[in-house]
């Protein structure tokens, strides 16, 4: 397929971008049948990063899988506030960590720090060690899936939970909605259910003076920062118009 007839193809299937899709496929394919398919996919409405096998986050290229939750631009507001104030040598948790983006953002941000990630999803697990040192990201629920040694060490414990309301998931794009895992969409009837869990746990986890950072909605962060002050975190609300991101964090 010709550049000009894939953009074409792209373009009426709604892509806006078509071009720059057009280029990133044309990159990533290695033979024509696998470009067919790809744009076979692309067409059919599965997310580009999950086509090409990877999604572009705050300057890194990290990997991404068929049915995994794509980072969006939006989630650099927590990567800026968690950064920060952390230094050398502190440990960071990236907590519902999809791909780990958020961890390997800090990494990348700050040399140095002591990187971990955990997820449910076992697919995420797969591609988050991919882009952190393999050895650091475990599955399992929450703090379940965490190293014991970890308690009380945590300097930034860094969350992009599931937040949408069950009933508002039809709402969402169909890229999303159709191609991304639920259990990395879902927060429960009022999108607060995992952020629960993870704000209870968080006090025992955190280092004195260390924080818990969750991105949320900005109708929503209200009740995220009631949640977090009422474990007894200092709470402040972080907002990134450029990228519409909206992140709470509470200091131990």
């Amino acid at each position: 397929m010709s550049p000009e007839a894939l953009v074409a193809t792209l373009r009426a299937a709604g892509c806006v971008y078509a071009e720059d899709e057009a280029r990133l496929l044309l990159e990533a394919a290695t033979d024509e049948a696998e470009l067919a398919q790809m744009v076979a996919d692309r067409v059919g409405g599965r997310p580009l990063e999950q086509v090409v096998g990877f999604a572009e986050f705050d300057g890194l290229r990290l990997a991404v899988a068929p049915g995994v939750f794509v980072p969006r631009l939006r989630s650099t507001v927590l990567v800026r506030a968690a950064a920060t104030g952390l230094r050398h040598g502190d440990v960071v948790v990236d907590l519902c960590c999809g791909t780990g983006a958020l961890g390997a953002a800090l990494r990348a941000a700050v040399p140095g720090l002591e990187v971990y990630a955990a997820d449910l999803d076992p697919g995420a697990v797969a591609c988050a060690r991919r882009n952190l040192p393999a050895d650091r990201v475990f599955e399992g629920d929450l703090y379940d899936a965490l190293p014991d040694d970890l308690r009380g060490r945590i300097a930034a414990l860094v969350v992009n939970a599931p937040y949408v309301p069950t009933d508002a998931i039809a709402t969402m794009p169909p890229e999303a909605r159709d191609h991304e895992h639920r259990v990395a969409l879902d927060g429960g009837a009022d999108g607060l259910d995992v952020q629960r869990g993870v704000v209870a746990g968080a006090p025992g986890w955190l280092a004195p003076g260390g924080r818990l950072l969750i991105e949320t909605s900005r109708r929503q962060a209200p009740a995220t920062v009631e949640l977090m002050a009422a474990a007894g975190l200092r709470v402040e609300v972080v907002t990134d118009d450029d990228v519409d991101g909206t992140a709470v964090v509470g200091s131990r």
